[in-house]
C-alpha cells in the first residue's frame, strides 16, 4: 500500500468573496498566494490563503458561491477545519478575534491539545489549534500578524459519519492513515510523521448533510507526483469508490472521489505549485488563469467582482 502525505489543502464554500478576503487575509492575516477561478465555474473566484509560499499543507481555500442557501448539518460532512498555530499563542488570538467581532467559543482541550472554536463571517467552523507539529512552513514577514503568532497551515478537519466503521477501514487500509486516539465521542486518524488529521464521529441519527454557503467542500491529500497519485487512486478503486481521472489543475494534478461516507476526498501532488506562473513577491496580487482559460479571461475577469487585500494591524 502506497499511503498519501498527510494534508495538502481544505475547500470551502464562503459567501461574499471581498467578505472571506476581509477576514481570512485580514483577520486571522493568511497570505492569499493564488486569485483565480473555479475551473468548473470560471464565473467563481478560487480563492487560496496559506504560508508565504503556499506550502502543500497550508493551504485553505474557498469558492465564493454566494447564492447558495446555508448548508444542511448532517453526517457525510466534514463540519470544521482546524488551523495550526504556535504553543501558546491563543491568548493572542482571543485578543485579536475580540477586537475584530469575530464569533468565538471558550478555550477547549482536545486530545491534549488546547483549541479555540471560532465562527467565520459566512458560518464556516473554525478551531484554531495550539500545537507545533513537524511541518515545513514559510513565515509571511509582511503579513499584519507577527511571526510567532502566525497560522502555520492546516491542522486537519472533524467529520461526521453515519458508519464510522466504514470510513475508519478506508483510512487505514487505503489511504495509509493511522488511529491516533479516542476523546469526547471524537476517534483521531493522521500521521506519527506528517501533518493533517480528521477527527470522525458516528452521528447515525442525523440526517444526510448538504453543501451550502459556510459547508466544507472537500479534504485534499497529499501525495508526491502524478506516479504516486496514480498508485493510491487503483488503491482507493479497488476498495470500491470510483475516482475521477486524473485533473491537471496546473498548480498541481488532482483525482477526487467520496470516502465511503460521503465526504469528498481529493488526492493533489505537491507541484508543480503556485510559483509555476508568479513571482513568489507578487503571489496572490493579481488574476491569475490556468492555460485553457487564458482565452477568456477578458469576459471571465469582466463577470467577477472585484476585490482588495486589506492590511489589518
Amino acid at each position: 500500500m502506497r499511503p498519501v502525505n498527510g494534508i495538502h489543502h481544505i475547500t470551502a464554500i464562503s459567501g461574499k468573496a471581498q467578505e472571506n478576503v476581509d477576514f481570512y487575509a485580514g483577520v486571522l492575516g493568511m497570505r492569499l498566494v493564488k486569485k483565480t477561478v473555479n475551473q468548473d465555474d470560471p464565473g467563481t473566484y478560487h480563492l487560496f490563503y496559506a504560508d508565504a509560499i503556499g506550502t502543500p499543507g497550508s493551504d485553505l481555500t474557498f469558492f465564493p458561491w454566494e447564492q447558495l442557501a446555508p448548508p444542511l448539518s448532517g453526517h457525510g460532512l466534514a463540519v470544521e477545519a482546524s488551523l495550526e498555530v504556535p504553543s501558546r499563542s491563543l491568548p493572542f488570538w482571543a485578543t485579536r478575534l475580540q477586537k475584530y467581532g469575530v464569533t468565538f467559543s471558550k478555550l477547549e482541550k482536545r486530545f491534549g491539545k488546547d483549541v479555540l472554536p471560532l465562527v467565520d463571517p459566512h458560518g464556516m467552523r473554525v478551531a484554531l489549534v495550539a500545537d507545533e507539529t513537524n511541518r515545513p512552513f514559510e513565515p509571511w514577514t509582511d503579513g499584519p500578524i507577527p511571526v510567532a503568532h502566525q497560522i502555520r497551515g492546516l491542522y486537519g478537519a472533524r467529520l461526521w459519519e453515519r458508519d464510522v466503521a466504514e470510513t475508519t477501514a478506508f483510512l487505514e487500509k487505503t489511504l495509509g492513515f493511522q488511529k491516533l486516539g479516542h476523546d469526547e465521542g471524537w476517534t483521531r486518524y493522521g500521521f506519527r510523521n506528517s501533518a493533517g488529521i480528521v477527527d470522525l464521529r458516528e452521528s447515525p441519527s442525523e440526517r444526510r448533510g448538504r453543501w451550502g454557503i459556510g459547508a466544507i467542500h472537500h479534504l485534499a491529500w497529499r501525495v508526491d507526483d502524478e506516479e504516486h497519485q496514480l498508485a493510491v487512486r487503483a488503491q482507493v478503486e479497488k476498495a470500491g469508490p470510483n475516482a475521477t481521472p486524473v485533473i491537471d489543475r496546473f498548480w498541481f494534478k488532482s483525482v477526487y472521489f467520496k470516502e465511503p461516507g460521503g465526504v469528498l476526498f481529493e488526492l493533489a501532488t505537491d507541484g508543480p505549485g503556485f510559483a509555476v506562473d508568479e513571482e513568489l513577491a507578487a503571489l496572490g496580487e493579481s488574476l491569475v488563469l490556468p492555460p485553457f482559460l487564458q482565452p477568456h479571461r477578458e469576459a471571465i475577469a469582466g463577470a467577477l467582482p472585484n476585490i482588495t487585500v486589506p492590511r489589518l494591524a
